[in-house]
């Protein structure tokens, strides 16, 4: 299973904003064919795919919690993936990670199960 670092998660205020970023962790892997999103982890729950992108054609999956208030990009010259936050909610708190694929669309990747990676704490205060 491919692994990332991820970075960027920070404590902030009730409509704040952050951009998150997800490289891979062996330096000059290439993400070319690859789809990659960002789960959103909680204690004791499973991630949830909350945005996918495909590197072929940049296509975005968002989930209904996010819509409209997350972006996520990717360069793919720097084999990187971002997502920037905004808006951001209390129930948005929690450990961001990034995992990818070959066989999936940003759809399926997004709404899969089963994946796992180290993460960023991301916290929204009140």
């Amino acid at each position: 299973q491919l692994q990332f670092v991820e970075s960027g998660g920070n404590l902030v205020p009730f409509g704040g904003s952050l951009r998150l970023t997800c490289v891979p962790s062996i330096s000059g892997f290439s993400l070319e064919a690859y789809t990659i999103g960002w789960f959103h982890r909680t204690p004791g729950k499973e991630g949830e795919g909350v945005a996918c992108i495909s590197s072929i054609g940049h296509n975005k999956y968002y989930a209904d919690s996010v819509k409209g208030r997350f972006n996520i990009s990717m360069d793919n010259a720097k084999n990187a993936v971002y997502l920037q936050m905004n808006h951001l909610k209390p129930e948005d708190t929690g450990d961001y990670y990034c995992a990818a694929t070959k066989r999936l669309t940003s759809h399926s990747l997004c709404v899969s199960s089963g994946s796992s990676g180290q993460g960023t704490q991301v916290t929204v205060s009140a």
